[in-house]
């Protein structure tokens, strides 16, 4: 008889968590790397993109926080490349406050950025924010919610169904948009959004917010310009369709 041994969630939660550092700097990369060790994380490094996806393929780490100005292959090709072979949490670090930068990372599947120069403490507590969201349960047993004729949501499979074809979601888009169907009918302001979705230090980030609406739109209204189901309370938050009154599940 084969005996299949696990490991208890209190042990399990107990073991380190690996952060890969990805940083053509060697003084960023320690200054990282001594910060993240003194918060009980493991840590390993690479010094350019290419070795980043070897060691992603062979130590499968938790978390990578990694540059995006980096020769030959910068961080926005890299991430690319890692969305190809992973779902690990990603955190670049960006010498650049533009919107657009910000934007292109988070499109290519970015979890977080962090703007340099950063302290300690701002690293450390975006990186604890990521992990937590990367654990955290679905808040929901069912499993296909209908919505209307045309959209359905499978919570299990983290997608939606729009007329008939299954459409996959980010984690965070599958976060915003469970929140948004748990209270449809009334509206949630932005800072509860924020802090239910992306952790409590998000609050005031309604960039985030605003993305990944749009995201959503386009994935599952007939005109994201003109919105059915995700409906905007200006200078308030967001509404999702009262669709109760019709719905079945299967």
């Amino acid at each position: 008889m084969t005996v299949v041994e696990t490991i208890p969630s209190t042990l399990e939660d107990s073991i380190p968590k690996l952060i890969l550092i990805v940083d053509d700097e060697s003084r960023m990369r320690r200054f990282i790397r001594m910060n993240m060790e003194l918060e009980g994380y493991q840590v390993i490094e690479a010094d350019n993109g290419i070795k980043a996806l070897d060691q992603i393929r062979q130590h499968n780490p938790d978390l990578l926080i990694m540059d995006v100005m980096m020769p030959e292959m910068d961080g926005f090709e890299t991430l690319r490349l890692v969305r190809e072979i992973s779902t690990v949490p990603v955190i670049l670090l960006t010498v650049k406050s533009d919107e657009e930068d910000k934007t292109r990372g988070l499109d290519l599947g970015a979890d977080d950025y962090v703007t340099k120069p950063f302290s300690p403490r701002e690293l450390s507590s975006r990186v604890g924010a990521v992990l937590r969201r990367a654990s955290w349960p679905s808040p929901t047993p069912r499993t296909v919610l209908r919505i209307d004729d045309r959209l359905s949501v499978d919570f299990n499979r983290h997608q939606v169904i729009v007329d008939g074809e299954r459409i996959e979601l980010r984690p965070t888009e599958y976060r915003l948009l469970n929140h948004l169907i748990q209270n449809a009918g009334w509206v949630v302001p932005h800072d509860t959004l924020l802090a239910k979705v992306w952790g409590y230090e998000y609050r005031e980030e309604t960039h985030y917010l605003r993305l990944y609406i749009n995201y959503l739109r386009k994935k599952i209204e007939v005109d994201p310009t003109k919105p059915k189901y995700i409906l905007t309370e200006r200078g308030v938050g967001y509404r999702f369709w009262d669709f109760r009154h019709n719905t079945d599940l299967s």
